[in-house]
């Protein structure tokens, strides 16, 4: 039987989701947790390999096992995780459904602060003045279908770089700016790539119409800068109503 969990955390003492040689990730606590309390080895496969220091306020995994599985198991699990990860939800699903390929569309958010906060591990610290029209007037030009080398980390093995974004927001509240993106699927350093090159848009540096030749010229020296992990959130994937079906 395939199950999906549904769970959350704070990635700042983390290097990243994935296994990492003489490191500690998020894949390996869970696994350990889950597997001491089930009695069983659980191998989770993910829906996003997030960095270091990255977050989720909303990740799912997929994983095999013959036993019938009931929520109450959650508390038991949880309760021996770190407090930085929580498991919310576990529940069955057909047999092909599959946390990574099987999602829709994965929703990030970046938060920059103009005010330093020691309790506030989700926004990054960036006192610089930000033209927040024209960030979301260069946003827009990046919404849609297009190939997004420029702003990829290179020599990564994708079988394509074209991804599709529906949503690209720029928002203030207060003495924050919060990045809003939405796509069916993200390249490596994507979003902090987007972020900085819209920052600089912010600052003056980028003119809003080289946003489309940076695009055309698939060259990342032509992208603005790649923002700290620290200000970076996974918040939201969407599945077809299709996998809860038996």
């Amino acid at each position: 039987m395939r199950y999906f969990i549904e769970f959350m955390y704070d990635g700042t003492n983390y290097h990243g989701w994935q296994y990492q040689p003489n490191a500690i990730s998020v894949q390996l606590k869970l696994e350990e947790s889950m597997s001491i309390i089930m009695q069983e080895k659980i191998e989770l496969v993910a829906a996003g390999r997030t960095d270091t220091g990255v977050h989720a306020k909303q990740m799912f995994a997929h994983f095999d096992s013959e036993k019938s599985l009931s929520q109450a198991l959650l508390y038991r699990i949880n309760n021996i995780l770190p407090v930085d990860i929580a498991i919310i939800k576990l529940f069955k699903v057909n047999k092909n459904a599959h946390a990574r390929f099987s999602a829709l569309s994965r929703t990030y958010n970046y938060c920059i602060s103009k005010n330093k906060n020691p309790f506030n591990n989700y926004c990054y610290f960036y006192n610089r003045q930000l033209d927040v029209i024209k960030m979301n007037q260069g946003a827009q030009c990046l919404v849609g279908k297009h190939d997004f080398t420029s702003f990829s980390k290179g020599k990564t093995s994708t079988y394509t770089n074209d991804c599709e974004i529906s949503i690209l927001s720029v928002e203030k509240h207060k003495d924050e700016i919060l990045f809003v993106i939405k796509s069916n699927r993200f390249l490596r350093n994507m979003v902090r790539s987007i972020v900085g090159t819209l920052v600089e848009v912010g600052e003056l540096k980028i003119p809003v119409s080289r946003l489309k030749e940076i695009l055309e010229n698939k060259n990342r020296s032509l992208a603005g800068k790649s923002m700290p992990a620290i200000g970076l959130s996974l918040v939201s994937i969407e599945y077809p109503k299709e996998i809860y079906n038996e």
